[in-house]
């Protein structure tokens, strides 16, 4: 029988629900990173409350024979290739372009939608979280926060990011990624995770998505739990 996901009440154990900012991956935005991660807001429905907010960086989409159809207006949080404004986990690069911007929207985010008692990233998203963790040690006052959930995330591999990763970082991080992701593979998420002090790490089968089974509940909830007090 499958876990239920609601927390029963016990004397002394806080109900609390906590507020997670979301940071969607590369090509996503707010509204399409809400649409697949409906099950995961559902399950978690009684622990957290996410809130979506998009990356600022538009991402420039190739012309189409015809012309025409909806775009969904992807998003990014830095380009990987300025020129091109494009961006491949797999580049390595001198310098990117972006950054900055998506520095201030997650600050206005937390001055205006905060507090947040934690941040969820996913793919890039979960890349970009892992510096702002960084930042949040470094002392940064913009990003006021207690731990991050990284789902296939990865360390950038812009030589002008190289100062994210010089210190472990010691905010509490649950780490997790597919054994057949071919977006990102695992072990560029376990090297992420490796410039964390005493990371959770979640595995799965599965490839690139948030998955949301029994087995990763068991993990989610507990540590979710750790920070509801």
């Amino acid at each position: 029988m499958a876990a239920a996901t609601v927390v029963p009440t016990v004397p002394g154990r806080s109900t609390k629900v906590v507020r997670l900012l979301a940071l969607h991956g590369y090509w996503q935005n707010e509204h399409s990173f809400r649409e697949r991660t409906g099950a995961l807001r559902k399950n978690l429905k009684n622990r957290a409350e996410i809130v979506m907010i998009s990356a600022p960086l538009c991402i420039p989409e190739p012309e189409e024979e015809g012309g025409g159809g909806q775009r969904e207006d992807p998003r990014g949080w830095w380009f990987s290739n300025p020129e091109k404004s494009s961006f491949n986990a797999m580049d390595e690069t001198k310098s990117c372009a972006g950054l900055e911007a998506s520095l201030n929207t997650v600050a206005k985010a937390f001055s205006e939608l905060g507090p947040f008692e934690g941040i969820l990233g996913f793919s890039q998203g979960a890349a970009f979280a892992a510096m702002l963790c960084a930042l949040k040690q470094q002392g940064d006052p913009r990003f006021q926060f207690n731990f991050a959930i990284l789902v296939a995330g990865f360390k950038s591999r812009a030589s002008e990011h190289a100062h994210f990763y010089k210190e472990p970082i010691t905010v509490p991080s649950l780490h997790v990624f597919g054994d057949t992701d071919r977006v990102i593979p695992a072990d560029m998420s376990q090297e992420l995770a490796a410039h964390f002090v005493e990371p959770v790490l979640l595995t799965h089968t599965g490839g690139h998505y948030i998955p949301v089974c029994a087995a990763q509940k068991k993990v989610y909830f507990p540590f979710l739990d750790s920070f509801r007090k």
